[in-house]
């Protein structure tokens, strides 16, 4: 090993295990699911985290099971309600002293019957205030504190109902689109503050809402199904991998990177799989 390799390799290893060291990230819908595995993943990689749920039981019981209270932190929320928003973000910046990272991961399941004619409004208006409106009380809190520092990352979950129709019902599909348009618009606002805006768009994911939404409780076959509709086969998307893209756009190694929306749905949306299955059915 020549004397620079042996400069480089630590500083790779750092970079590599401790990617958001001196970062503040809070997470909403961080309780659970998705946003449990990005605390999880956040707190491993050296960042402070404050987790923000309606759900006070499994985000105190997460809290004590990642660390301790120097870099997990609970605080109640409700995302459609600005001003526990604000005080969520307030609190964040006042026990850590700034706000780097806004995962604004919250959201609620939808109904599985996707016909127009079975539309209830009340379900798509708590399905607006949860899914995109708390998405906008999100940003606009971040945004407060994050432009003064002139810098900072705001990541929303999407999903692949975004980018391919026929998937989920209606509301829950505006929805999701409208949050990829957020971002794209969001992005060019902020930054001239340095701050970035992106999407994650994953595709079904064995979580507490799948198995609310799908009625599929055991996990080899919800992972299965899910193998069975995506391209990629051999491997199936666990809410880690979730976790991992959220940690990529929150961190250094993507500091050129706003406005986009990240797709993790095993080539699904590249593809419609049913000419091929019939050519399969016709030649058997």
């Amino acid at each position: 090993m020549t004397e620079n390799s042996s400069l480089i390799a630590p500083t790779a290893k750092r970079l590599r295990f401790c990617r958001l060291e001196g970062k503040v990230a809070l997470i909403t819908g961080g309780a659970s699911g998705i946003g449990a595995s990005a605390a999880r993943l956040f707190v491993g990689h050296g960042g402070k985290v404050v987790i923000a749920d309606i759900q006070d039981n499994l985000g105190a019981a997460l809290c004590k099971n990642i660390g301790n209270q120097d870099t997990i932190s609970f605080i109640h929320c409700d995302v459609t309600s600005d001003s526990d928003v604000k005080n969520v973000v307030d609190s964040a910046v006042a026990k850590y002293g700034k706000l780097d990272i806004m995962f604004s991961n919250a959201g609620i399941e939808f109904s599985p019957d996707p016909r127009i004619v079975a539309l209830d409004m009340e379900e798509v208006k708590k399905t607006f205030d949860v899914n995109l409106f708390g998405a906008f009380l999100c940003a606009k809190h971040a945004a407060r504190v994050m432009i003064p520092a002139k810098k900072g990352s705001i990541i929303f979950t999407s999903s692949f109902a975004a980018v391919t129709s026929g998937l989920a019902p209606h509301a829950y599909t505006v929805a999701k689109y409208a949050l990829v348009g957020f971002a794209k618009n969001l992005c060019v606002d902020l930054g001239e503050h340095g701050i970035r805006v992106n999407c994650i768009s994953p595709a079904a994911v064995f979580t507490p809402m799948f198995r609310k939404v799908l009625g599929i409780t055991e996990k080899q076959k919800a992972e299965e199904l899910i193998s069975t509709v995506a391209p990629l086969k051999g491997v199936v998307m666990e809410p880690e991998n979730v976790a991992e893209a959220a940690l990529y756009l929150g961190s250094d190694e993507s500091k050129y990177m706003t406005g986009q929306n990240l797709v993790l749905d095993g080539g699904y949306s590249v593809t419609n799989p049913t000419f091929g299955e019939v050519l399969k059915k016709l030649g058997s």
